[in-house]
């Protein structure tokens, strides 16, 4: 899809209504602008609240993705109360002779 759109008094664009509509773009979207090979480019972006950032940095994410495969591969444990889960983070449970000691993450 292109069309041409008129430059007015400084620099302002319009978006054509097709174009926004494609992309999701409304009022007070935000867009990456830059200049490749004597292109502008213009990329429709998401904001994320600083509070949320961590979840979204590399190293979560392989964490959550790794998450994730022992949950389907059923690698999970349940427990009845607070306290036995507690006590098997403090080590203070029977340990499961069949389960695997996993590697302390750097």
């Amino acid at each position: 899809m292109e069309e041409l759109i008129e430059v007015r008094k400084k620099g302002q664009v319009t978006l054509p209504l097709s174009m926004r509509k494609m992309l999701a773009i409304t009022e007070g979207s935000i867009v990456m602008a830059k200049v490749v090979d004597q292109n502008i480019i213009l990329v429709p972006q998401e904001t994320i609240d600083r509070d949320q950032a961590w979840f979204w940095k590399e190293r979560w994410q392989k964490l959550e993705a790794e998450a994730e495969k022992d949950i389907s591969a059923g690698r999970t444990k349940t427990f009845e109360s607070v306290e036995d889960l507690f006590r098997e983070i403090e080590g203070t449970a029977q340990a499961d002779p069949d389960r695997a000691i996993q590697k302390k993450r750097p």
